[in-house]
């Protein structure tokens, strides 16, 4: 089933500190099997796994970080949660098994892309096929931490998975964390650097500095400073 993309941004409210409340009263309501999409950059995603289990102390949270590519998830879930109590496990680094799928320059990676590929990432392909298993198996919260980019490709090459979402929630970078990553990024920005960098690596700092860009866009237009 194809999944509605205006419902997808009735999901997204407007505001950070109202995206992130919903977010916090969704985790408490909800119990046994759900699927939560938290579009966030790294930096936000790092803060919300500090700061989500002071705030919803009587669940109990995990954290499973993903470091390479995969192309199944169940068995990396079903092997951290054995022999331990969860109601919340946050996903952080499924991007990595889209970036080695990807490989691409930097003009290709736009969203116009995404409804016109057929071929899917085996992960996604994986999310598709096991969705009712992870339901029956996995009575717990799955929240996944992913950019804008992710988000796009459960949209358009996931959507049997993500048509079970709970809900999705856009956390924004604060303009102090965008102009701090966006001077870390000038300091490490050394082509020769880059080029040793592997096609995953590149693609991974590509989508920073665009996501970073993007952000900034929003900040400049929401306080009047944006000229064309």
């Amino acid at each position: 089933m194809n999944p509605n993309l205006s419902d997808w941004d009735d999901d997204l409210p407007a505001e950070p500190e109202e995206a992130y409340q919903d977010l916090l009263r969704a985790l408490k309501r909800k119990s046994g099997f759900g699927l939560f999409f938290v579009q966030c950059t790294p930096v936000e995603a790092d803060k919300l796994i500090v700061k989500l289990p002071q705030e919803i102390p009587q669940k109990k949270i995990a954290v499973l970080r993903l470091v390479e590519a995969i192309d199944n998830l169940y068995q990396p879930v079903t092997e951290f949660i054995k022999d331990k109590q969860i109601d919340i496990l946050l996903i952080k680094g499924l991007e990595y098994s889209l970036y080695k799928y990807e490989k691409r320059s930097f003009g290709e990676i736009t969203e116009g892309q995404f409804s016109n590929l057929t071929s899917v990432p085996h992960i996604l392909n994986h999310l598709n096929q096991q969705r009712e298993r992870f339901r029956d198996d996995f009575p717990i919260s799955f929240v996944f931490l992913l950019r804008s980019f992710s988000i796009n490709y459960f949209i358009h090459r996931a959507p049997d998975f993500f048509d079970w979402r709970s809900g999705v929630f856009e956390l924004p970078t604060t303009p102090e964390v965008v102009e701090q990553e966006s001077n870390r990024l000038l300091l490490e920005g050394d082509y020769q650097e880059y080029l040793k960098l592997s096609p995953e690596q590149k693609i991974e700092k590509v989508l920073e500095i665009q996501d970073l860009l993007t952000e900034k866009l929003q900040f400049r237009e929401s306080s009047g400073k944006f000229t064309t």
